[in-house]
């Protein structure tokens, strides 16, 4: 048998070890990154929703052209609440912008507007913020029963609102909500929650 020459060597291919760790260190990274993405795209789409509102008729909680982000997702586990602000389609056009009102009345509740005071299942309703008397009282003017998905709903603004006194808009059915209006992220002195 003759000797191995220590030196050059053609044709022969050395070999490639795998660095194990460098390994395991790049698939974290990707499942980490997958991770922040999947959750970035989550919370965009579920609570990240922009919509402007459009006219006077939130004034001045919120005036024209203000941005908000809405919650698509929490209407999912539980229905809104009387005083939530919330971001519909009129009827459920989705051809039209967003309507953005506050709930005044829920399923099963009479409301009635006497005297420019809405009136629920008989006694006045404590208002969250501050509203002048109404002038138009439209279809509330005589006692409106809601029915099991409907949801009475006015702009704080009353007398500059188009809202659940009109037939354009009616009670909103809780299938047209694109969900809660939580956050106001304009002009940079209103950033906040919506009250």
């Amino acid at each position: 048998m003759g000797k191995r020459v220590k030196g050059l060597s053609f044709g022969a291919k050395p070999e490639r070890k795998i660095n194990v760790s460098k390994v395991r260190e790049a698939i974290v990274w990707l499942i980490e990154i997958g991770i922040a993405v999947a959750t970035a795209f989550v919370f965009a789409y579920f609570f990240g929703v922009r919509a402007s509102v459009i006219g006077p008729s939130m004034s001045p909680q919120l005036e024209d052209g203000n941005e908000v982000l809405i919650n698509r997702f929490s209407y999912k586990f539980v229905s809104p609440k009387s005083g939530d602000v919330i971001a519909f389609f009129p009827n459920g056009n989705k051809n039209t912008h967003y309507y953005v009102k506050r709930v005044i009345g829920l399923p099963g509740d009479t409301v009635q507007i006497k005297d420019g005071v809405v009136y629920v299942n008989g006694k006045e309703y404590q208002e969250t913020t501050e509203v002048s008397r109404m002038e138009d009282a439209g279809l509330a003017e005589g006692e409106l029963k809601l029915g099991e998905d409907e949801y009475f709903v006015l702009g704080d603004n009353r007398n500059n609102s188009e809202d659940s006194r009109y037939v354009n808009i009616g009670n909103v059915k809780e299938e047209y909500m694109i969900g809660k209006a939580w956050f106001q992220i304009t002009p940079r002195d209103k950033i906040g929650f919506i009250k």
